[in-house]
């Protein structure tokens, strides 16, 4: 089954940038997903069971360094272009 998520890292303290761009990065060395990312979010789209674990291994990375941090997800069971804006007719 293709899904897509959605995800939003926050950090809690002082620093943000950095630890964004490496989880950004992380998630890009993971196979058999497509990732976009934007100035508010970063979508993933691929398998399952490839996007879930992507993500658990990234964020166990970030959860593993000194920042507290907030990671949002959102998932989607469709198998939907994250490349484009999505059209807003029926």
């Amino acid at each position: 089954m293709k899904i897509v998520a959605d995800l939003s890292l926050y950090p809690l303290r002082d620093g943000p940038i950095p630890g964004i761009i490496d989880f950004i990065r992380d998630l890009q060395q993971q196979a058999g997903i497509e990732i976009v990312s934007n100035q508010l979010t970063t979508q993933l789209r691929g398998e399952f069971d490839a996007v879930t674990t992507a993500i658990n291994h990234c964020m166990k990375k970030a959860m593993e360094a000194p920042a507290t941090v907030v990671l949002v997800v959102k998932y989607l069971n469709i198998d939907a272009e994250i490349g484009e804006a999505p059209s807003l007719t029926p």
